[in-house]
């Protein structure tokens, strides 16, 4: 459905502005008018990543006058595969400052506001509350939840975005005009039903196809043009070079922009979400080692099976010398179980814990008692044992 503008044009375009927007200014759909409107826009990137590199990258050459970003985190090696607005000499550096310096570089004539924080229930409010529009490029479930609802509590729109392997998925928020996240997705999957992008992977270039589709509804909310994905989800398999959408109604019993709304304010998205089922957090207490103290249990020539609970692309990336691989799927459908000796304590272990712990949950049940896993996986092996092996 067409909507009202979401930004009033800005005064004027100076003569550099039109020159170099000159081709957004002969489309008839854009003109003067959207250029303006772009100009004026206040949009905030939640993310500078897989998503938010793209997005960024484009809203600022469209001319969006401001643009927020929102990271804290770090450039690293295994990034550059996907998240194109930092390059090798930015390993190491706050991926928001990375981000800004690519974003002048690309448009000097931006205004670029760094957020160089985590994003929480302390802060996220006030944060949104300066801009117009948020693009989320998140990829946890609880940053989701958080965002979504601060966007419906403020009022604002907010185009979303996700990412797996060879999938994505677009989709336009406005509790205004039409259904929030909430309505689509009521509840968050069981803690380690759905791997993240580190754990299961992303075909790089998906970035760009879904990231590009989200300036391309900024745009289109920012200055009134064409049909936004309000009420759609837009669903792309890269591997087919399929794109479908799914028509998403606002539900009237939502708990947060339906007609009788028991969320009001933010809640604690972390509980909400879970890191972990409330089984995994019971089977990991007291029963959780370090990387250090697994060195020490093979150097003293204990009887333990080392068993890595990732999937075989990972394992072939790096691995825990002498462990045994035994995907997590093959231990929540039982026929793993079988195949564990009785006499040896078992010592599980996957990228950085949380997998690893939600088998331990199922051998516990098992009854396998004197099972641990390793707190921080093999990525904690790495920084004891030897800092120099690959890390993905």
């Amino acid at each position: 459905m067409s909507l009202p503008p979401l930004v009033e044009p800005a005064a004027e375009l100076t003569v550099d502005e039109v020159r170099r927007y000159s081709r957004h200014l002969i489309i008839p759909d854009v003109g003067m008018a959207g250029q303006k409107r772009l100009k004026n826009a206040k949009v905030l990137c939640v993310g500078a990543g897989g998503l938010g590199s793209p997005a960024l990258l484009y809203l600022a050459a469209a001319g969006v006058g401001t643009l927020g970003i929102v990271d804290f985190d770090v450039v690293d090696e295994s990034n550059l595969q996907r998240q194109v607005i930092h390059g090798q000499s930015d390993v190491g550096r706050l991926k928001a400052e990375s981000a800004a310096a690519s974003v002048r570089e690309i448009n000097p004539l931006v205004n670029v506001i760094i957020h160089n924080v985590a994003l929480t229930t302390d802060n996220v409010m006030d944060i949104f509350s300066g801009y117009d529009l948020i693009v989320d490029g998140t990829d946890n479930f609880a940053t989701r939840y958080m965002v979504n609802d601060a966007a419906v509590l403020l009022g604002k729109p907010y185009v979303w975005g996700s990412i797996y392997r060879f999938d994505g998925q677009a989709s336009v928020f406005w509790a205004e005009h039409g259904p929030c996240y909430r309505c689509l997705y009521p509840e968050p999957p069981p803690p380690g039903m759905v791997p993240s992008c580190a754990e299961g992977g992303v075909l790089g270039v998906l970035c760009a196809s879904i990231g590009s589709i989200q300036v391309n509804e900024a745009i289109k909310v920012i200055t009134g043009i064409g049909e936004p994905l309000v009420g759609r989800l837009m669903i792309y398999d890269a591997l087919e070079m399929k794109y479908r959408d799914v028509k998403v109604r606002k539900d009237p019993e939502c708990p947060l922009c339906g007609k009788n709304p028991s969320i009001t304010e933010l809640i604690d998205y972390e509980a909400f979400c879970g890191t972990l089922s409330d089984e995994a957090q019971q089977a990991a207490a007291g029963s959780t080692i370090t990387a250090a103290e697994l060195v020490a249990m093979r150097e003293r020539g204990e009887d333990i099976m080392i068993i890595d609970v990732r999937e075989p692309n990972e394992y072939e990336i790096v691995n825990i010398p002498g462990a045994v691989l035994i995907p997590k799927g093959e231990f929540l459908n039982g026929s793993a179980l079988e195949t564990l000796p009785q006499d040896k304590k078992i010592v599980l272990h996957c990228k950085s814990g949380a997998r690893s712990a939600e088998v331990l949950a199922v051998l516990k049940n098992a009854g396998f008692s004197d099972a641990v896993h390793v707190g921080g996986g093999v990525l904690s092996w790495i920084k004891t044992v030897d800092p120099s092996l690959p890390t993905y």
